[in-house]
């Protein structure tokens, strides 16, 4: 791929983010809230790993 072609596909990209691309089905309430769940499990899990024995 050339450096043109691909800028030229960044600015398509780029372009249809501004109009609202977003899928319906995507709440960002539920995602937001299940990358924080996750993030907090992987803390817990780390910290029961972490002890000082």
């Amino acid at each position: 791929m050339s450096f043109q072609h691909t800028a030229a596909q960044l600015v398509t990209v780029a372009a249809e983010g501004e109009s609202g691309g977003n899928h319906e089905s995507l709440s960002p309430y539920l995602t937001g809230g299940g990358a924080l769940f996750i993030l907090l499990l992987l803390l817990w899990i780390t910290t029961r790993f972490n002890r000082d024995r």
